[in-house]
């Protein structure tokens, strides 16, 4: 998956004449300070919102859409978006191509050089600089996301953050972290919150139970971005393209019928049949599809990490 064309365009114009040298150690920092999971709005290096298109929004866009991808499956008429923590707009970006261009966009983030880029490619959209924690209401939207925005913050404020944006969303909330143990983390007790609050799970959960996924071991998935040449070079990639890893919860405020499965890993291939590991309603569990169950098999050829089981060709696998 890639940026869409009217973005990569953009980026390549404002990369037009910057010294590279300033955009890596930009990128560098930026890149940093994700893996720290601190706060991007207090660097202060020149070029960081620049590096930032390059470098993050790619990932961020095409994880945003895959998961986007599955909830317009249970809910296509989304027609309003609240984008918290937005930065330089990906998630809204994603939002507009999944729901449709005339889905309006409400962007809020406290960080004005990633706002300045957002305004350029987003110019009908509504923008509000504010901190997540001191805002105390928040707009009413279809669908609320928070992309990578959540776990930057302490947890007294992330559940407020969190108890606001349920009551604001009319339709969906969806919560996107780093594919890590401590983006899973966070996942997993904002899932545990809005369950409390009375939300209905939408995905990526086959039931409401306690996750059966025990440490050592994260509940994540990958979605695989591709690189420009500009994105290589501040990587130092020799790659044409990364393989970003993340996890999310999405609730609706209805009940919607879930998934009876999903994979959660890589499928492996066995000569003869092949190996799937799920979630189920009753736990963690590994299945081998063989060859001579035709269609099973031939769904487990196509599917991947992530899709639904029964497998569906569309949500997760797009």
């Amino acid at each position: 998956m890639q940026l869409p064309h009217f973005v990569r365009n953009y980026i390549e114009q404002q990369a037009h004449g910057v010294p590279l040298a300033a955009l890596e150690a930009a990128a560098t920092e930026l890149s940093d300070n994700y893996r720290a999971a601190k706060d991007t709005s207090r660097i202060r290096t020149n070029y960081k919102s620049l590096a930032y298109l390059a470098t993050r929004m790619p990932a961020t866009f095409a994880v945003a859409h895959m998961v986007l991808a599955e909830v317009a499956s249970h809910l296509p008429d989304i027609s309003s978006v609240l984008d918290l923590g937005a930065g330089t707009g990906a998630a809204s970006i994603a939002a507009q191509q999944v729901f449709g261009t005339e889905t309006t966009l409400t962007l809020v983030d406290t960080d004005s050089a990633f706002f300045s880029e957002a305004k350029q490619l987003l110019p009908n959209s509504t923008f509000i600089q504010a901190d997540l924690v001191s805002r105390t209401e928040l707009p009413v939207a279809d669908l609320i996301i928070a992309c990578y925005a959540l776990g930057e913050l302490s947890e007294s404020e992330r559940k407020a953050v969190l108890a606001r944006a349920w009551a604001a969303c009319g339709q969906a909330l969806v919560v996107i972290e780093p594919g890590t143990t401590r983006g899973f983390r966070n996942v997993l007790a904002m899932r545990d919150e809005l369950l409390a609050m009375g939300a209905q799970l939408l995905a990526p959960c086959p039931h409401s139970l306690s996750c059966p996924m025990v440490g050592p071991d994260w509940c994540h998935f990958s979605q695989r971005v591709e690189r420009s040449a500009l994105h290589r070079r501040l990587k130092q990639g020799t790659m044409g393209y990364e393989d970003e890893k993340y996890s999310f919860v999405a609730f609706s405020k209805v009940p919607l019928q879930q998934a009876q499965g999903r994979i959660v890993r890589k499928p492996i291939y066995h000569p003869g049949f092949v190996e799937l590991t799920m979630c189920l309603p009753n736990g963690i569990e590994s299945v081998g599809i063989k060859k001579r169950e035709k269609d099973q098999y031939r769904s487990a050829r196509r599917a991947m990490w992530g899709s639904l089981w029964p497998y569906k060709s569309d949500a997760l696998n797009r």
